[in-house]
């Protein structure tokens, strides 16, 4: 898990424009059919994600619950690593 979120921290440090590296994350491929960075679509962006969660050291745990069980968000298909990526990449 730990080299999935450096991957994806090293990505977005390395000083690619952040709405595209996220739009090319491959862990945020399904997300992006609900989600948006900047504007909400059918869920939230990720940018009021990020601001709503912010200083929440809970919040990726919560989330990728609720993805899971489908409780607060529609479930979603992918392995506890995959779902911990696309929260991460989505939170940052």
């Amino acid at each position: 898990m730990k080299k999935v979120l450096m991957t994806v921290a090293v990505a977005v440090s390395a000083g690619l424009a952040g709405g595209v590296v996220l739009a090319q994350d491959p862990a945020l491929k399904k997300c992006m059919g609900c989600h948006d960075m900047d504007k909400k679509k059918v869920g939230p962006s990720f940018k009021d994600v990020a601001a709503k969660n912010k200083g929440n050291k809970d919040a990726a745990t919560a989330i990728v619950a609720k993805m899971k069980d489908g409780k607060g968000h529609p479930k979603v298909a992918g392995t506890d690593d995959e779902l911990k990526a696309a929260v991460a990449a989505a939170l940052k």
